[in-house]
């Protein structure tokens, strides 16, 4: 049981780390731009925040996750911003080669940002929800060890999938040229400054459905 579990959460966290969303875009044009070490590291703060979210959702935990939906309005609106903010930043930066970031205050701070941006969306916990449902996960409440066996699992399958990006990154980045960099930075940080208006829009279509004001 412990293995099957192992191996389902690891699946499952390829399959939510593979597409490739804004945080995705974020991470890239972070090691395109930083060196593939920052790209890992932001990589690895949205594993960390994508299992515990997978032990949240496995062993329904309703006090984080009543936290996360009463609160979704603040957290939403705060991510949505800081998406905004990293898409215009990322977007206006110049293309001028890699420049490796290799002091532990950089890759911390890449690996907070991405983590804290995770974790702190609602939808990420109900996305688990929906995908136990779909992969026919059992209830794991009261099954702590079992939950931390799937979410070791999930980490390692998202740990895995930015691992790889990470060696293809490093194995070819002397084919990176300015050109590529320049459509990188302009690509993710409008796709970023969009998916974050998106968020804010979303955000207010749905006070609007509850009848909320601002």
């Amino acid at each position: 049981m412990s293995i099957y579990l192992l191996i389902q959460g690891m699946l499952i966290g390829l399959v939510v780390a593979v597409p490739v969303g804004p945080l995705g875009l974020l991470c890239i044009s972070r090691a395109l731009m930083l060196g593939p070490a920052c790209g890992l590291f932001s990589g690895l703060g949205v594993a960390t925040a994508d299992a515990l979210a997978a032990g949240i959702a496995a062993l329904g935990i309703t006090l984080v996750s009543g936290f996360l939906a009463t609160h979704q309005i603040l957290l939403r609106l705060v991510g949505g911003v800081f998406l905004c903010f990293l898409g215009y930043k990322i977007y206006r930066t110049e293309a001028v080669g890699l420049e490796p970031t290799k002091n532990i205050n950089g890759l911390l701070g890449a690996y907070v940002t991405t983590f804290l941006l995770t974790a702190s969306n609602p939808v990420t916990v109900l996305s688990f929800v929906a995908i136990y449902a779909g992969w026919h996960v059992p209830s794991l409440q009261g099954h702590y060890m079992a939950a931390a066996t799937l979410t070791l699992g999930v980490f390692s399958g998202s740990a895995l999938w930015w691992v790889g990006l990470f060696i293809g990154l490093t194995t070819f980045h002397e084919r990176i040229n300015l050109r590529f960099l320049f459509l990188v930075h302009r690509v993710s940080g409008a796709v970023i400054a969009i998916l974050g208006v998106a968020v804010l829009l979303s955000l207010w279509s749905w006070s609007q459905g509850l009848g909320l004001e601002f």
